[in-house]
């Protein structure tokens, strides 16, 4: 073991001092006292930008849209409405993502060349251009030509979009699958489909999850450019509210709570439910 005392001038040997706690370890407190400055900061910009604005803070009139009661009776406004779009957007994309992404991971895997070229030409075009653009092209000259309305374009755009990302997610936890299960599959002589479904896939689900759930919130975030064909979620009816109202400040403060509680607390249970998972192996 290293000596860890010092020789003095006067020959006495000295232990260096010991480190405070608060350096050798991080306290929370410091972390409580970034996050209040942090918090301060925000708030006096905020402050400071509205006053030089001279804008006329209108707080009291928010709940009225977010929820009444009238009579005893508890009646959803405008943004919570809005919420539950959001939610049923973000449901219905993410199994169309599932499978569109499912299909491409299966066809880049495949042996058929032209699979390989109808997966590779999605992705490409897809990562490649701005998720803007691509809604542009699925209201103007997809929906037209298929017949559908701007709920259905703003899903199937969204779906394709993180369709995208859903296929690489799916390879890599199909790819993570030792290879002797699939040649043990086969030595048995399981067909491909039944290989895939009771071998490969059951292994592959809890890698493939924990990514998975982030896109889940990932899509959440990305429903909002919806907006856009006036979609009728979180963020349009805050801009019809704004329209009317000019409450700013105010509505778009409550939106962003709103997205940031939601996602917030799907990471924890996501977080929550990882920890439970690797308790159990």
């Amino acid at each position: 073991m290293a000596n860890q005392h010092t020789q003095s001038a006067a020959g006495y040997r000295v232990r260096p001092p010991t480190p405070s706690i608060l350096f050798t370890r991080k306290s929370p407190l410091i972390d409580i006292g970034q996050l209040l400055l942090l918090g301060g900061l925000t708030t006096w910009v905020i402050y400071k930008g509205a006053k030089a604005m001279q804008y006329n803070w209108q707080w009291y009139r928010v709940d009225q849209f977010i929820y009444r009661i009238i009579d005893g009776e508890l009646i959803w406004g405008a943004l919570m409405k809005g919420l539950m779009v959001t939610f049923e957007i973000t449901a219905v994309s993410m199994v169309l993502s599932v499978v569109i992404g499912l299909v491409t991971a299966l066809l880049r895997m495949s042996n058929s060349f032209s699979g390989k070229l109808i997966a590779n030409i999605y992705l490409e075009s897809i990562r490649n251009t701005p998720l803007l653009v691509q809604l542009f092209l699925f209201y103007f000259i997809i929906a037209p030509i298929v017949g559908i309305d701007r709920f259905w374009t703003g899903v199937l755009c969204l779906s394709f979009f993180e369709g995208s990302f859903a296929a690489e997610i799916i390879r890599a936890g199909i790819q993570s699958v030792p290879r002797g299960q699939t040649e043990a599959a086969k030595a048995i002589g399981f067909s491909r489909i039944n290989m895939y479904r009771d071998v490969i896939l059951p292994q592959a689900i809890p890698i493939i999850l924990p990514p998975m759930t982030g896109l889940i919130i990932n899509l959440i975030k990305h429903s909002a450019i919806v907006s856009v064909i006036a979609v009728a979620d979180l963020t349009t009816e805050g801009l019809n509210i704004i329209s009317e109202t000019f409450m700013a400040f105010e509505i778009w403060f409550t939106v962003a709570g709103i997205y940031l509680v939601v996602t917030v607390s799907l990471s924890l249970f996501v977080s929550w439910m990882e920890s439970k998972a690797m308790r159990g192996r």
